[in-house]
């Protein structure tokens, strides 16, 4: 869906199509709400926070809808006293999803770990639990994210210098083509179209409309956009 066909469903669906008051919608709003509405709709779909209570990769329909966004890295790491630290997290970083990592000894070749997301609070505990701690010959250790990095647990017995994070992304931000963004200044030389199927962006249309009509105050075509974007969910 290109994004002409989606300036129209927004106007068309907020009665703003022939409009000349003051409540005219502007292109650069339009962008706005739009993107607004994209990451609205991926955090409460990977959170479960939608009518069928399903969160990420819990239905096939999950699956399906988010999988575009799933995206794969090398990262760095460099060693710490009991830990190695990665380099920054990605700038597009949306929502955690695994991370795979070859630990190698002094005396052993590499080993494929498997790596537990730990809450930071629980670190002590973990260090501690002899069936929880890091451990090379079972293959297992655990980590935090802190400070936008992340933290894997060696208790000083292994090394790790890269891995592979899978990670959900933030969604392509669309543009409209000599639209001026009124907070960078920056005008869009070209449009930048929806990554998503249309189905999906038919959502994230009435998320817009939901958005723009609470700020016109229109509050019937608010509530039909936000009865839309869930029973269609």
């Amino acid at each position: 869906m290109n994004n002409d066909i989606i300036q129209l469903k927004i106007k068309q669906r907020l009665n703003k199509l022939a409009s000349q008051d003051f409540d005219n919608i502007e292109s650069w709003q339009i962008v706005e709400a739009f993107n607004k509405g994209q990451i609205t709709w991926c955090r409460r779909q990977l959170h479960g926070m939608n009518t069928k209570q399903e969160g990420d990769e819990q239905s096939k329909r999950r699956i399906d809808d988010l999988q575009i966004l799933l995206t794969d890295i090398i990262i760095k790491f460099e060693k710490k006293d009991n830990l190695v630290r990665s380099e920054e997290l990605p700038i597009n970083y949306l929502e955690w999803k695994r991370i795979s990592v070859l630990a190698n000894t002094e005396c052993c070749t590499k080993r494929k770990m498997i790596v537990y997301l730990a809450e930071e609070a629980n670190v002590d505990e973990l260090l501690r639990d002899k069936y929880k701690q890091p451990n090379f010959e079972w293959g297992e250790t655990f980590c935090t994210l802190k400070s936008n990095k992340i933290n894997i647990y060696t208790n000083n017995e292994f090394d790790i210098t890269e891995g592979t994070l899978v990670y959900y992304r933030m969604p392509r931000y669309i543009e409209i083509k000599d639209c001026i963004d009124p907070y960078t200044k920056k005008l869009s030389l070209v449009d930048v179209e929806c990554e998503f199927k249309d189905d999906i962006i038919e959502l994230f249309i009435d998320e817009a409309v939901k958005i723009l009509a609470g700020d016109l105050e229109s509050f019937n075509q608010q509530l039909t956009a936000m009865t839309q974007v869930e029973s269609n969910n």
